[in-house]
């Protein structure tokens, strides 16, 4: 009885993105571990940026300041 969890990032996935990985994660465990797919579990946890950190930042201030950093050249 598999379980997954998937964390990302609030930003934008759409509900059909999100359909796409649970198929696609219960297709791997099936594919290669011979899963029953009625007993596998994928869970998905999105994230607020303010709350995901990267780099000693959040990654909201991260985003932003790569974007300030494009924009300059």
């Amino acid at each position: 009885m598999p379980y997954v969890n998937i964390r990302i990032t609030r930003d934008g996935v759409t509900a059909e993105q999100k359909q796409q990985l649970i198929a696609g994660t219960t297709e791997l465990l099936v594919r290669v571990l011979n899963k029953n797919p009625d007993h596998t579990f994928v869970l998905i946890d999105e994230v607020d940026t303010d709350n995901w950190g990267v780099g000693y930042e959040s990654t909201t201030a991260y985003r932003a300041r790569a974007a300030a950093a494009k924009a300059a050249g």
